[in-house]
């Protein structure tokens, strides 16, 4: 659901106003359609559209290679065109008896400066002058669940920084390699690229044009 306040100044008869920088996580009482959403660019909470989305996000608890919470609630705001895409990625997984789960979403650039200060390497967190596709509301760190919330052996935990979590390492055991496959196919076929590095991680294609974005959101 998206939040929108205007403030509105009156200095010597003149109209000013100042559109709000925060989104609102208070959620809907009825799912709501994501194709009603005519700004692709705008942003979303995906638990507003969808309840076939497992989350785990990471960042809202001291449970992550930070060792801290940096998110102040477990939300998952993404752009409208992220979460169409995501939505249909889903269904098809749901077809096959899995369903996504998901690790992060956006993340506000003050909260990419929070992670940098804490750790300041480029191997681990993206700096945040140049940010990353997270701050741009197109990245999703996301596994795979069957449809009782058992994840799928991805062969290391999410954020495990060595050359096993890579698409590329191949000295894995057969079904860790065949349940990378299949998220990433998946994934692929539905406008994502995936992260070499991460297997964890997908970017919505086109989303590295989009702008940094530093909307913060208000926690319910």
């Amino acid at each position: 659901m998206k939040f929108k306040v205007f403030l509105v100044f009156i200095v010597s008869g003149l109209f000013f106003s100042c559109k709000s920088t925060y989104l609102d996580s208070k959620k809907s009482p009825v799912l709501l359609n994501i194709s009603a959403e005519k700004d692709e660019n705008s942003f979303v909470n995906l638990k507003n559209y969808s309840n076939d989305f497992v989350f785990d996000m990471k960042y809202a608890t001291a449970d992550n290679f930070l060792k801290e919470q940096v998110y102040p609630c477990s939300e998952c705001f993404l752009r409208v065109k992220t979460v169409k895409a995501l939505l249909a990625a889903n269904s098809v997984f749901l077809e096959k008896g899995f369903k996504i789960k998901l690790f992060d979403c956006y993340r506000p650039k003050a909260i990419q400066e929070k992670m940098w200060k804490i750790v300041p390497d480029a191997n681990y967190v993206a700096n945040p002058k140049k940010g990353s596709i997270h701050n741009r509301g197109g990245a999703v760190d996301i596994t795979l669940v069957d449809l009782n919330g058992k994840e799928l052996d991805m062969g290391t935990t999410f954020d495990f920084f060595g050359e096993e979590a890579s698409h590329n390492f191949s000295n894995l055991p057969e079904n860790v390699l065949k349940n990378r496959k299949f998220l990433k196919e998946i994934m692929l076929q539905n406008n994502f690229k995936s992260f070499d590095s991460e297997w964890w991680h997908y970017n919505l294609n086109g989303s590295n044009t989009d702008e940094i974005s530093n909307l913060k959101w208000n926690c319910n």
